[in-house]
């Protein structure tokens, strides 16, 4: 029997002891909490219906690595804070990761995972798109009274000479344009388009699809359409006021709303003079764009402060106190950048590096999907504890990347933890929410 010598590394002493150091520490891992992803998975069956939905057309006697094992390989190595294919070359060995992908042998190589991904299509990113929006109606125990819908872009820098790379002025850079949907903190959409096109580009289908879908599971419910001024276009309010969906979107000022609002911005003016402090006034009106077929109602938000004055505007269909929908609705659609940034910083929805766009797309998909799996994570067990409103990367350090002594034989695997970690009382009490009936 061969015997393995493992070089030892010495240390500063401490309190007159040798402080050694190795690598015979056997099977440890750094993602014992890879098994929460694991649990979630399993009561989700997201991973499972992705990849049923993409199919495989391999020879079923070649196959070493099926669908399911390697979609649901990279999913939790993204959720786990492993952005490059590079990494699962030492990955693929770690013991709890092939435990959360339901193996006990190696997983996929780097190679491997490369040459599926080299195979994504455009039915691919419609499979997946209709799995997420599938995931978000069955997460609802009763029909929802009402729904809104976030609409929202954002840059992703191109590496190199790739496919569909533009110049875009307003980001200053190559990148991509890619376009997102949420719903409160749910993701239904992650689309990569190309950055030489309107901001608000296929918006329009992408809604009439949710739409759809959406009153299918739930005849009566009110949807609610909300964007930035990219998205303020005639047609799609058209498309909204003939289907019953409401919307309420910013508007860009110009010199005719400027001008509307002159009586309340002296207002707000003199009421900054008098206090020293901040005013805001709020405003409505009718208002017609030339290319409008008729007039909508906009609200008018004006503060006047140190700098001057500020007017804001959107244009709604909704009724009700123009303070309040400008407040308490409009001004929600704010907490859609921490989810963007979620996404892009956290999950690495930006490593669009592939030659191909449509492998491109996958990869922002991966991203959506392990948001799903935090996001729900988030939402239903870790509900009323400290971690309840933790972003994606709070969670991936306080409860999945901790180390871990595994041993596993023909009956048992065990995963140890270390006893002094600080997030006990959360994790049991994840653990008994994720495994409950």
């Amino acid at each position: 029997m061969t015997k393995c010598n493992h070089e030892e590394l010495s240390f500063s002493n401490c309190r007159k002891r040798h402080v050694r150091w190795n690598f015979a520490g056997g099977s440890i891992s750094s993602n014992g909490g890879a098994l929460l992803l694991r649990e979630v998975d399993r009561r989700l069956g997201l991973t499972a219906g992705v990849a049923r939905a993409l199919g495989d057309g391999r020879q079923r006697g070649k196959v070493r690595h099926e669908v399911v094992t390697m979609v649901r390989q990279r999913v939790h190595a993204v959720a786990l804070g492993y952005e490059d294919l590079n990494d699962h070359d030492a990955l693929r060995e770690d013991p709890v990761v092939q435990t959360a992908c339901e193996r006990d042998e190696s997983l996929a190589s780097s190679s491997t995972l490369c040459r599926f991904e080299q195979r994504a299509k455009h039915q691919w990113a419609i499979a997946i798109h209709r799995e997420m929006v599938e995931q978000f109606i069955a997460s609802f125990a009763h029909p929802p009274q009402e729904l809104v819908l976030d609409f929202d872009a954002t840059d992703d820098p191109v590496h190199g000479h790739q496919p569909g790379r533009f110049f875009h002025g307003y980001y200053d850079s190559y990148c991509y344009l890619p376009l997102y949907v949420f719903c409160a903190q749910q993701l239904l959409v992650a689309y990569l388009r190309p950055s030489n096109i309107d901001g608000s580009r296929h918006a329009w289908a992408i809604l009439s699809l949710l739409v759809k879908r959406l009153r299918q599971a739930w005849p009566t419910v009110r949807i609610v359409f909300r964007g930035d001024s990219g998205f303020c276009r005639h047609r799609m309010f058209d498309w909204c006021e003939r289907n019953d969906v409401h919307y309420i979107v910013g508007l860009a000022r110009n010199r005719v709303l400027e001008r509307e609002v002159e009586v309340a911005c002296e207002v707000a003016k003199d009421g900054f003079e008098s206090t020293g402090a901040k005013s805001r006034v709020f405003s409505e009106f009718e208002y017609a764009a030339g290319t409008w077929r008729r007039s909508r109602r906009v609200i008018a938000r004006i503060e006047h402060g140190p700098k001057g004055r500020n007017p804001r505007f959107i244009v709604t269909n909704l009724h009700g106190e123009a303070r309040r929908l400008y407040e308490k609705l409009y001004c929600q659609r704010g907490d859609m950048e921490n989810r963007l940034k979620e996404q892009q910083l956290g999950l690495f929805a930006d490593r669009t590096s592939s030659s191909k766009w449509w492998t491109n797309q996958y990869r922002v998909l991966l991203a959506a999907l392990a948001y799903t799996l935090l996001e729900t994570m988030r939402r239903t067990a870790l509900e009323g504890t400290k971690l309840a409103r933790a972003q994606c990367q709070t969670l991936r350090l306080r409860l999945l990347r901790i180390g871990a002594v595994v041993t596993r034989n023909t009956r048992t695997i065990t995963v140890r933890l270390s006893s002094a970690c600080p997030d006990q009382g959360v994790f049991r009490l994840l653990v008994q929410r994720l495994t409950a009936g």
